[in-house]
Protein backbone atom coordinates (compact mmCIF):
# COMPACT_ATOMS: atom_id res chain seq x y z
CA UNK A 1 0.00 0.00 0.00
CA UNK A 2 2.91 2.15 0.75
CA UNK A 3 4.13 1.55 -2.44
CA UNK A 4 1.16 2.17 -4.24
CA UNK A 5 1.29 5.68 -2.24
CA UNK A 6 4.61 6.57 -3.26
CA UNK A 7 3.80 5.97 -6.85
CA UNK A 8 0.90 7.50 -6.98
CA UNK A 9 2.18 10.66 -4.95
CA UNK A 10 5.08 10.63 -8.05
CA UNK A 11 2.39 10.39 -10.92
CA UNK A 12 0.70 13.74 -9.16
CA UNK A 13 3.66 15.45 -9.10
CA UNK A 14 4.74 14.61 -12.85
CA UNK A 15 1.04 15.58 -13.90
CA UNK A 16 1.92 18.52 -12.20
CA UNK A 17 5.50 19.48 -13.45
CA UNK A 18 3.90 19.09 -16.99
CA UNK A 19 1.17 21.21 -17.00
CA UNK A 20 3.12 24.10 -16.50
CA UNK A 21 6.62 23.29 -18.30
CA UNK A 22 6.38 25.42 -21.86
CA UNK A 23 6.21 24.19 -25.06
CA UNK A 24 6.43 24.28 -28.63
CA UNK A 25 4.84 23.34 -31.83
CA UNK A 26 7.06 19.74 -33.31
CA UNK A 27 7.97 19.77 -36.60
CA UNK A 28 6.03 16.92 -38.80
CA UNK A 29 8.33 14.17 -37.97
CA UNK A 30 8.83 13.86 -34.22
CA UNK A 31 11.86 12.59 -32.10
CA UNK A 32 11.53 9.56 -30.42
CA UNK A 33 12.29 11.07 -27.20
CA UNK A 34 9.46 14.10 -27.34
CA UNK A 35 6.28 13.28 -25.31
CA UNK A 36 3.28 13.98 -27.42
CA UNK A 37 -0.44 14.16 -26.39
CA UNK A 38 -3.50 13.64 -29.33
CA UNK A 39 -6.61 15.57 -28.80
CA UNK A 40 -9.32 13.10 -29.80
CA UNK A 41 -13.12 11.69 -28.53
CA UNK A 42 -12.66 9.49 -25.23
CA UNK A 43 -13.92 9.60 -22.04
CA UNK A 44 -10.53 8.28 -20.51
CA UNK A 45 -7.07 9.28 -20.33
CA UNK A 46 -3.54 7.94 -19.01
CA UNK A 47 -3.37 4.39 -19.40
CA UNK A 48 -5.72 2.30 -20.95
CA UNK A 49 -9.13 2.47 -18.79
CA UNK A 50 -7.45 5.16 -16.59
CA UNK A 51 -8.67 8.49 -16.47
CA UNK A 52 -6.50 11.98 -16.43
CA UNK A 53 -8.83 15.32 -16.32
CA UNK A 54 -7.37 18.58 -16.48
CA UNK A 55 -3.95 19.15 -17.46
CA UNK A 56 -2.55 16.43 -20.61
CA UNK A 57 -0.89 13.47 -18.52
CA UNK A 58 2.40 11.66 -19.52
CA UNK A 59 2.18 7.58 -19.47
CA UNK A 60 1.85 4.70 -21.51
CA UNK A 61 0.44 5.35 -24.57
CA UNK A 62 -1.00 3.37 -27.38
CA UNK A 63 -3.98 2.80 -29.15
CA UNK A 64 -7.10 3.76 -27.17
CA UNK A 65 -4.91 5.87 -25.08
CA UNK A 66 -6.56 9.14 -23.92
CA UNK A 67 -5.82 11.94 -22.28
CA UNK A 68 -7.70 15.69 -21.45
CA UNK A 69 -5.94 19.24 -21.02
CA UNK A 70 -5.81 22.54 -21.87
CA UNK A 71 -4.27 22.28 -25.44
CA UNK A 72 -6.71 24.60 -27.60
CA UNK A 73 -10.15 22.17 -26.08
CA UNK A 74 -10.31 22.65 -22.40
CA UNK A 75 -12.46 19.98 -20.89
CA UNK A 76 -12.47 17.68 -23.90
CA UNK A 77 -11.96 14.24 -23.89
CA UNK A 78 -8.67 13.32 -26.07
CA UNK A 79 -8.12 9.76 -27.67
CA UNK A 80 -4.50 8.64 -29.16
CA UNK A 81 -5.68 7.14 -33.03
CA UNK A 82 -2.53 5.61 -34.26
CA UNK A 83 -3.09 6.53 -38.57
CA UNK A 84 -6.15 9.16 -37.86
CA UNK A 85 -5.73 12.63 -39.21
CA UNK A 86 -5.77 14.79 -35.82
CA UNK A 87 -4.18 17.59 -33.83
CA UNK A 88 -1.04 16.54 -31.99
CA UNK A 89 0.68 18.25 -29.11
CA UNK A 90 3.91 18.16 -28.04
CA UNK A 91 5.74 18.56 -25.16
CA UNK A 92 9.47 18.75 -25.52
CA UNK A 93 12.10 19.96 -22.42
CA UNK A 94 14.49 22.76 -23.19
CA UNK A 95 12.26 24.52 -25.49
CA UNK A 96 9.55 27.09 -25.21
CA UNK A 97 6.91 28.17 -27.07
CA UNK A 98 6.12 32.40 -27.21
CA UNK A 99 2.99 31.72 -25.34
CA UNK A 100 4.16 29.08 -23.30
CA UNK A 101 1.37 26.94 -23.45
CA UNK A 102 1.21 23.57 -26.12
CA UNK A 103 1.17 23.79 -29.24
CA UNK A 104 -1.21 21.88 -32.17
CA UNK A 105 0.41 19.76 -35.11
CA UNK A 106 -2.28 18.49 -36.97
CA UNK A 107 -0.86 15.24 -38.76
CA UNK A 108 -1.17 11.28 -38.96
CA UNK A 109 -0.44 10.09 -35.72
CA UNK A 110 1.17 6.70 -35.47
CA UNK A 111 3.62 4.79 -33.13
CA UNK A 112 7.11 6.00 -32.41
CA UNK A 113 9.74 3.64 -31.02
CA UNK A 114 10.70 3.51 -27.40
CA UNK A 115 13.63 5.11 -26.19
CA UNK A 116 17.10 3.84 -25.79
CA UNK A 117 17.89 1.53 -22.82
CA UNK A 118 17.77 2.99 -19.73
CA UNK A 119 15.52 5.82 -20.19
CA UNK A 120 12.40 6.12 -18.96
CA UNK A 121 10.19 7.11 -21.91
CA UNK A 122 6.87 5.26 -22.89
CA UNK A 123 5.58 5.04 -26.65
CA UNK A 124 5.48 7.71 -28.56
CA UNK A 125 3.18 8.87 -31.25
CA UNK A 126 4.64 10.71 -34.58
CA UNK A 127 2.68 13.01 -36.23
CA UNK A 128 2.94 12.85 -40.06
CA UNK A 129 2.21 16.12 -42.59
CA UNK A 130 -0.14 15.55 -45.05
CA UNK A 131 1.34 17.90 -47.14
CA UNK A 132 4.56 16.58 -46.91
CA UNK A 133 2.75 13.18 -47.39
CA UNK A 134 1.59 14.96 -50.82
CA UNK A 135 4.68 16.17 -52.06
CA UNK A 136 6.33 12.96 -51.89
CA UNK A 137 3.63 11.43 -53.98
CA UNK A 138 3.96 13.75 -56.47
CA UNK A 139 7.60 13.48 -56.82
CA UNK A 140 7.15 9.86 -56.93
CA UNK A 141 4.88 10.45 -59.81
CA UNK A 142 7.36 12.93 -61.76
CA UNK A 143 10.12 10.72 -61.43
CA UNK A 144 8.19 7.77 -62.66
CA UNK A 145 7.17 9.79 -65.49
CA UNK A 146 10.78 10.74 -66.36
CA UNK A 147 11.72 7.19 -65.88
CA UNK A 148 8.99 5.85 -68.62
CA UNK A 149 10.33 8.50 -71.19
CA UNK A 150 13.67 7.20 -71.04
CA UNK A 151 12.94 3.62 -71.34
CA UNK A 152 10.90 5.00 -74.37
CA UNK A 153 13.52 6.67 -75.75
CA UNK A 154 16.08 4.19 -75.44
CA UNK A 155 13.43 1.39 -76.91
CA UNK A 156 13.35 4.20 -80.10
CA UNK A 157 17.14 3.91 -79.94
CA UNK A 158 17.84 0.70 -79.94
CA UNK A 159 15.11 -0.14 -82.34
CA UNK A 160 16.42 2.36 -85.05
CA UNK A 161 19.74 0.62 -84.17
CA UNK A 162 18.38 -2.71 -84.93
CA UNK A 163 16.82 -1.37 -88.34
CA UNK A 164 20.13 0.07 -89.58
CA UNK A 165 22.09 -2.93 -88.86
CA UNK A 166 19.05 -5.17 -90.87
CA UNK A 167 20.07 -2.60 -93.95
CA UNK A 168 23.79 -3.08 -93.36
CA UNK A 169 23.81 -6.89 -92.71
CA UNK A 170 23.88 -6.90 -89.37
CA UNK A 171 27.01 -4.06 -88.96
CA UNK A 172 26.36 -1.14 -86.69
CA UNK A 173 27.36 2.38 -88.67
CA UNK A 174 27.66 5.25 -86.57
CA UNK A 175 26.20 8.49 -88.32
CA UNK A 176 27.23 10.85 -85.92
CA UNK A 177 31.39 9.57 -87.05
CA UNK A 178 32.76 10.24 -90.10
CA UNK A 179 32.84 7.61 -93.13
CA UNK A 180 34.37 6.85 -95.94
CA UNK A 181 33.20 4.41 -99.05
CA UNK A 182 36.03 2.53 -100.81
CA UNK A 183 35.92 1.69 -104.21
CA UNK A 184 37.86 -0.36 -106.60
CA UNK A 185 36.60 -1.22 -110.34
CA UNK A 186 37.65 -3.44 -113.18
CA UNK A 187 37.83 -6.54 -110.76
CA UNK A 188 38.03 -9.26 -109.66
CA UNK A 189 42.12 -9.68 -109.84
CA UNK A 190 42.74 -11.97 -107.08
CA UNK A 191 46.57 -10.86 -106.23
CA UNK A 192 45.25 -7.03 -105.67
CA UNK A 193 41.55 -8.00 -104.08
CA UNK A 194 42.75 -10.11 -101.75
CA UNK A 195 45.01 -8.51 -100.37
CA UNK A 196 42.80 -5.54 -99.98
CA UNK A 197 40.41 -7.67 -97.89
CA UNK A 198 43.21 -8.81 -95.77
CA UNK A 199 43.77 -5.27 -94.78
CA UNK A 200 39.92 -4.05 -94.32
CA UNK A 201 39.36 -7.24 -92.20
CA UNK A 202 42.17 -5.92 -89.71
CA UNK A 203 40.78 -2.46 -89.43
CA UNK A 204 36.66 -3.79 -89.54
CA UNK A 205 36.32 -1.93 -92.69
CA UNK A 206 33.75 -3.12 -95.96
CA UNK A 207 34.88 -1.77 -99.61
CA UNK A 208 32.70 -1.90 -102.66
CA UNK A 209 33.74 -3.60 -105.53
CA UNK A 210 32.54 -2.59 -109.26
CA UNK A 211 33.16 -5.97 -111.05
CA UNK A 212 33.50 -6.21 -115.15
CA UNK A 213 31.28 -9.67 -115.77
CA UNK A 214 33.20 -11.29 -118.32
CA UNK A 215 35.97 -11.80 -115.41
CA UNK A 216 33.76 -13.24 -112.78
CA UNK A 217 33.03 -16.73 -113.80
CA UNK A 218 37.23 -16.91 -113.61
CA UNK A 219 37.71 -15.78 -110.56
CA UNK A 220 34.65 -17.28 -108.56
CA UNK A 221 36.28 -17.88 -104.95
CA UNK A 222 37.34 -14.14 -104.57
CA UNK A 223 34.04 -12.68 -105.24
CA UNK A 224 32.82 -15.34 -102.38
CA UNK A 225 34.42 -14.19 -100.24
CA UNK A 226 33.82 -10.51 -101.00
CA UNK A 227 29.78 -11.68 -100.14
CA UNK A 228 30.96 -13.65 -97.30
CA UNK A 229 33.15 -10.72 -95.36
CA UNK A 230 30.16 -8.42 -95.85
CA UNK A 231 32.30 -6.05 -98.67
CA UNK A 232 29.29 -4.86 -101.23
CA UNK A 233 29.33 -6.79 -104.78
CA UNK A 234 28.62 -4.02 -107.89
CA UNK A 235 28.09 -3.94 -111.75
CA UNK A 236 30.46 -2.29 -113.49
CA UNK A 237 28.65 -3.66 -116.77
CA UNK A 238 29.15 -7.34 -118.72
CA UNK A 239 32.18 -5.40 -120.98
CA UNK A 240 33.35 -2.58 -119.90
CA UNK A 241 32.29 -0.66 -122.73
CA UNK A 242 31.15 3.26 -122.55
CA UNK A 243 27.09 3.02 -122.38
CA UNK A 244 26.53 6.96 -123.83
CA UNK A 245 27.98 5.11 -127.63
CA UNK A 246 25.30 2.55 -127.51
CA UNK A 247 21.77 2.50 -127.87
CA UNK A 248 19.01 1.62 -125.56
CA UNK A 249 18.75 -2.13 -125.87
CA UNK A 250 22.42 -2.12 -125.75
CA UNK A 251 22.72 -0.43 -122.64
CA UNK A 252 20.17 -2.64 -120.86
CA UNK A 253 21.81 -5.67 -121.93
CA UNK A 254 25.27 -4.64 -120.37
CA UNK A 255 23.76 -3.96 -117.11
CA UNK A 256 21.78 -7.03 -117.19
CA UNK A 257 24.20 -9.36 -118.09
CA UNK A 258 27.04 -7.73 -115.88
CA UNK A 259 24.35 -8.53 -112.88
CA UNK A 260 23.52 -12.14 -114.54
CA UNK A 261 27.13 -13.06 -114.12
CA UNK A 262 27.68 -11.46 -110.60
CA UNK A 263 24.73 -13.26 -109.11
CA UNK A 264 25.86 -16.46 -110.89
CA UNK A 265 29.32 -16.68 -108.94
CA UNK A 266 28.34 -15.49 -105.88
CA UNK A 267 24.45 -15.57 -105.11
CA UNK A 268 24.28 -11.66 -104.47
CA UNK A 269 22.19 -9.86 -107.23
CA UNK A 270 24.05 -6.15 -107.41
CA UNK A 271 22.13 -3.36 -106.79
CA UNK A 272 24.52 -0.61 -107.56
CA UNK A 273 26.04 0.19 -110.96
CA UNK A 274 29.07 2.19 -112.26
CA UNK A 275 29.36 3.29 -115.49
CA UNK A 276 32.30 2.80 -117.16
CA UNK A 277 33.94 6.10 -117.30
CA UNK A 278 31.70 7.60 -115.89
CA UNK A 279 30.34 8.56 -118.86
CA UNK A 280 26.44 8.97 -119.58
CA UNK A 281 23.78 10.94 -121.26
CA UNK A 282 20.00 10.51 -121.25
CA UNK A 283 19.56 7.51 -122.73
CA UNK A 284 21.77 5.82 -120.39
CA UNK A 285 20.00 7.21 -117.47
CA UNK A 286 17.24 6.18 -119.24
CA UNK A 287 18.13 2.68 -119.51
CA UNK A 288 20.27 1.52 -116.61
CA UNK A 289 17.15 1.46 -114.11
CA UNK A 290 19.75 0.93 -111.22
CA UNK A 291 21.65 3.81 -109.18
CA UNK A 292 24.61 4.89 -110.47
CA UNK A 293 27.46 6.00 -108.33
CA UNK A 294 30.11 8.52 -109.21
CA UNK A 295 33.25 9.34 -107.16
CA UNK A 296 34.05 12.68 -105.54
CA UNK A 297 37.71 11.50 -104.70
CA UNK A 298 39.70 10.49 -108.11
CA UNK A 299 43.17 8.94 -107.70
CA UNK A 300 44.49 8.71 -110.94
CA UNK A 301 45.64 5.10 -109.76
CA UNK A 302 45.07 3.20 -113.36
CA UNK A 303 47.32 6.31 -114.94
CA UNK A 304 49.97 7.05 -112.20
CA UNK A 305 50.56 3.57 -111.37
CA UNK A 306 52.33 5.06 -108.16
CA UNK A 307 51.18 4.22 -104.61
CA UNK A 308 52.57 7.07 -103.39
CA UNK A 309 50.62 9.38 -105.46
CA UNK A 310 47.71 7.26 -104.83
CA UNK A 311 47.77 7.45 -101.16
CA UNK A 312 48.25 11.37 -101.44
CA UNK A 313 45.17 11.63 -103.45
CA UNK A 314 43.10 10.69 -100.80
CA UNK A 315 44.86 10.95 -97.79
CA UNK A 316 45.39 15.21 -98.59
CA UNK A 317 41.25 15.86 -99.17
CA UNK A 318 39.24 12.73 -97.55
CA UNK A 319 36.46 13.69 -95.68
CA UNK A 320 33.66 12.75 -94.03
CA UNK A 321 30.92 10.98 -96.85
CA UNK A 322 33.44 11.01 -100.00
CA UNK A 323 33.34 7.78 -102.37
CA UNK A 324 36.76 7.17 -103.41
CA UNK A 325 37.57 5.89 -106.88
CA UNK A 326 40.74 3.03 -107.02
CA UNK A 327 40.98 0.06 -109.11
CA UNK A 328 41.84 -3.58 -108.64
CA UNK A 329 43.91 -4.68 -111.55
CA UNK A 330 47.48 -2.71 -110.34
CA UNK A 331 49.65 -4.00 -107.44
CA UNK A 332 50.74 -0.26 -106.72
CA UNK A 333 47.14 0.10 -106.27
CA UNK A 334 46.92 -2.27 -103.66
CA UNK A 335 50.12 -1.40 -102.67
CA UNK A 336 48.62 2.35 -101.72
CA UNK A 337 45.38 0.95 -99.92
CA UNK A 338 47.51 -1.37 -97.85
CA UNK A 339 48.93 2.31 -96.45
CA UNK A 340 45.48 4.18 -96.98
CA UNK A 341 43.61 1.38 -94.60
CA UNK A 342 44.81 1.63 -91.37
CA UNK A 343 46.05 5.49 -91.86
CA UNK A 344 41.90 6.22 -92.26
CA UNK A 345 41.45 4.10 -89.22
CA UNK A 346 43.65 5.65 -87.05
CA UNK A 347 41.95 9.19 -88.01
CA UNK A 348 38.38 7.83 -86.65
CA UNK A 349 36.93 6.95 -90.41
CA UNK A 350 34.32 3.80 -90.84
CA UNK A 351 35.35 2.30 -94.11
CA UNK A 352 31.62 1.53 -95.31
CA UNK A 353 30.14 0.72 -98.12
CA UNK A 354 28.27 2.83 -100.66
CA UNK A 355 24.53 0.93 -99.58
CA UNK A 356 25.97 1.49 -96.03
CA UNK A 357 27.11 5.02 -96.39
CA UNK A 358 23.83 5.85 -97.92
CA UNK A 359 21.51 4.11 -95.31
CA UNK A 360 23.74 5.89 -92.45
CA UNK A 361 23.27 9.44 -94.31
CA UNK A 362 19.63 8.77 -94.64
CA UNK A 363 19.96 8.35 -98.38
CA UNK A 364 17.24 6.11 -100.41
CA UNK A 365 18.81 5.44 -103.40
CA UNK A 366 17.16 5.45 -106.65
CA UNK A 367 17.25 3.82 -110.02
CA UNK A 368 18.32 6.29 -112.48
CA UNK A 369 19.69 8.92 -110.34
CA UNK A 370 23.79 9.49 -110.10
CA UNK A 371 25.38 9.48 -106.13
CA UNK A 372 29.26 10.83 -106.08
CA UNK A 373 29.32 11.59 -102.26
CA UNK A 374 27.22 11.87 -99.23
CA UNK A 375 28.01 14.77 -97.39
Amino acid sequence: MRRRSILGMMAAAAVTLFAVQPVFAAEAVFSAYSNVIVAGQSDSGGAPGTSAPGAGSLGPAGPGTSVSGPAGAPGSNNQIVPGADVPVFVQSPGNESPSGSFAAVSGNAEMAPAGDEGTVLSPVITAGSNDAEEGARQQAEAQGAEEAAMQQAEAQGAEEAAMQQAQTGGRYIDPNKPMVALTFDDGPQPSVGNRIMDCLAQYGGKATFFMVGDRVASHQAEVQRMVAEGHEVANHTMNHKYLQKLGAAEIQAQVVKGNDAIEAACGVRPKLLRLPGGNHNAAVRANTHMPMIQWNIDTLDWKTKNADKTVAAVLDHVKDGDIVLMHELYKQSGDAALRIIPELHNRGFQMVTVSEMAAAKGVTLEAGKLYSSFH
